[in-house]
């Protein structure tokens, strides 16, 4: 209207004409991708939105998936008897009183269940997640009408008579979480609720509980592998001492500790080959069990391990990074403390095979773990290259399976037959082609390559004659087929994470009895205490070690994180420092009684019948001697948690 009266034709002739070559560009285009757009191309979209679709799923009904899991796997522990005590269930009056115990649990919390449900009602407002309440009102009360059935119905292999006492050590862990719980929040504050307010904080990380299920089944899948003896067979030749041997034992397993996200998970999956490798060699059996205690408690500070993300994700003050690198630092630390102890209380003379004579077997013994490690690295570079999921904190739980699975694969079908080579080549050949379609040579060689490796190595080891030998442990029950070896680990990750699950989230609760209780608000206002950072720093050690030592770790986190830890940044003690010092305090509280978890796990996998003979064998020995399997663990975390909690603060002090 204001502009010019003259029009500019050639300017219009041009955009005209830009826009049209823009237009024959699209056209162009879309063109080419209806050409590229073949049919496996099509079958390959519909692959990917498919997963695409599934993922969202999952990602959407994370917490539904949970309470599945939760209460699935906890009535299997319940009808199984296999919830975690001070000492297994035996005689009648064991049973009684641990049934009796389960069902005033599990009646409380049918009725905390109950009061969260009809509270929301009562408030008038739109309840988040109403399907998760009713999950928690249903689950927990078929599992009281569970133990009121085997109130009535003991199994008759239990043992006649029994004692209280002995009784007493048989109710569940986390009955007794639940009973105290329930006599806080019903009777004396009067929130019947509270209990199942506080277990319902595991739907806020419904993924990483999740994610512990996984670890668990990568535990006990690679229990039904034969990795752990390999391993320890390159070790034999050196004769090495058993104190030595017992070392190495700890470090080696730090590294699946950090893969199974928690020390219990490894004692339960190689707990037993520990164990029986050490007492061949001839360590003496408090030794052995020490080591066993302790095989999964160095790892929980490295990649990928869950606990470090856990505490990222509640903790904006740390970073994953962070933490890992420097529990690379307290992870040497407490390996060479280990080393240091175990020679100050050796009990024989620290001699080794001379290298003349154990290299050679030494190198022998690790030619059958080749095909494994070749199996580990590449799945995990195929996983990188194909899918950009590099083996991290965050992909490990899905990537682990799949690579224990193609461990299983490899020792029940490559490894025991030649026959099946057709077979593989008919699967491997098309696939190969496929990928070669999509993405080229390079995708197209991973799985030709793999096999072809495998193979190669596995026609070119010389195998002796004692390789195929197995040793059997304590325990042990080997499988005779691959169907079984899964079907074998996924019941047993069944019990067992029902077992853990059902601390986890009892443990939440008494980090409610805690958090409503005011104790950490008393102590805090204590100026004794907190007067300065060492009196705080002896305060803040004391109190984690005690949560560690009633608590499961990932509940613990969550308490710690929003009391203990807000207390100690405010004593102007570094974030990264706190949380080092959480891990190993948390750590010693697990190896220390009354409770003492690594040990009841440990208990669990070698026998009742180990522990009685160790006690027979070191009766009437020195002090040492005869608590070694405590002493040691708890020397060896003890100095480790003093220099890591106080080392920095000496270095601030007076460097």
């Amino acid at each position: 209207m204001f502009g010019s009266e003259e029009v500019n034709e050639g300017a219009i002739r041009e955009s005209l004409g830009k826009q049209a070559e823009l237009c024959r560009m699209k056209h162009e285009a879309a063109q080419k991708t209806i050409e590229l757009k073949t049919p496996n191309v099509e079958r390959f979209v519909a692959v990917d939105m498919a997963l695409s679709a599934l993922s969202q799923f999952r990602r959407d009904n994370n917490q539904i998936f949970l309470a599945i899991v939760f209460f699935v796997c906890a009535l299997t522990a319940a009808l199984t008897h296999h919830h975690i005590g001070l000492r297994p269930m035996q005689t009648v009056m064991d049973y009684r009183f641990g049934i009796t115990a389960q069902l005033i649990a599990h009646v409380s919390l049918t009725y905390s269940s109950y009061s969260y449900l009809n509270n929301g009602w009562a408030s008038g407002t739109l309840i988040q997640n109403e399907h998760v309440r009713w999950f928690y009102l249903f689950g927990f009360g078929a599992l009281a009408l569970v133990s009121l059935f085997q109130l009535f119905t003991i199994p008759k292999t239990a043992k006649p008579g029994g004692s209280i006492g002995k009784a007493l050590l048989s109710v569940p862990l986390f009955a007794y979480m639940a009973i105290s719980s329930a006599r806080f929040f019903i009777f004396e504050t009067g929130n019947p609720q509270g209990m199942v307010l506080f277990v319902d904080k595991i739907m806020d990380q419904a993924s990483l509980f999740l994610n512990i299920g996984l670890y668990i089944w990568v535990g006990m899948l690679l229990k039904q592998t034969y990795l752990g003896e390999y391993i320890f067979r390159i070790f034999k030749p050196w004769k090495l001492p058993p104190e030595l041997l017992a070392f190495v034992a700890v470090v080696i397993m730090a590294v699946p500790t950090a893969y199974t996200g928690a020390s219990g998970i490894i004692i339960i999956a190689m707990g037993a080959v520990v164990y029986a490798e050490l007492r061949r060699v001839g360590a003496r059996r408090n030794l052995a069990l020490a080591a066993t205690a302790m095989s999964g408690s160095l790892g929980v500070v490295l990649r990928p391990c869950l606990l470090v993300l856990l505490i990222a994700m509640l903790n904006k003050e740390v970073t994953t990074d962070m933490m890992y690198g420097w529990g690379v630092k307290v992870f040497m630390l407490t390996s060479f403390l280990f080393f240091l102890v175990s020679l100050v209380a050796k009990q024989g003379p620290m001699k080794i095979a001379p290298i003349s004579e154990a290299l050679s077997p030494s190198l022998r013994a690790f030619q059958p773990l080749v095909p494994y490690v070749l199996i580990f690295v590449v799945t995990a570079a195929a996983y990188a290259f194909l899918l950009d999921a590099h083996l991290d904190e965050h992909t490990a739980p899905v990537v682990l399976p799949m690579i224990i699975l193609l461990l299983l694969v490899y020792e029940f079908v490559v490894k025991n037959t030649k026959k099946l080579l057709p077979w593989l080549l008919l699967l491997v050949i098309p696939t190969a082609t496929f990928m070669y379609q999509q993405d080229g040579l390079m995708t197209a060689a991973i799985l030709p390559l793999l096999l072809l490796l495998v193979l190669v190595l596995e026609s070119k080891v010389k195998h002796s004659p004692d390789e195929d030998k197995h040793e059997t442990y304590e325990g042990e029950e080997r499988a005779t087929s691959l169907e079984n070896s899964v079907r074998r680990a996924t019941t047993d990750t069944t019990v067992h994470i029902g077992a853990l699950l059902s601390i986890m989230a009892l443990s939440l609760t008494v980090g409610g009895v805690i958090e409503d209780s005011g104790i950490f608000e008393e102590v805090a206002a204590q100026s004794d205490f907190f007067g300065n950072i060492w009196t705080a720093m002896i305060a803040l050690v004391i109190v984690l070690v005690i949560i560690g030592m009633i608590m499961d770790p990932f509940g613990a986190i969550v308490l710690v994180s929003g009391t203990v830890a807000q207390a100690a940044y405010s004593q102007g003690i570094d974030p990264l420092h706190f949380w080092m010092i959480t891990l190993v305090a948390f750590e010693l509280g697990y190896l220390s009684p009354p409770v003492a978890v690594n040990h009841l796990l440990t208990r669990q996998v070698v026998g009742e019948e180990e522990i009685e003979k160790a006690k027979e064998d070191t009766r009437g020995k020195s002090f040492w001697i005869r608590h070694e399997r405590y002493v040691l663990p708890l020397t060896v975390m003890g100095i480790a948690l003093v220099l890591v909690a106080f080392g920095p603060l000496v270095y601030q002090q007076y460097f």
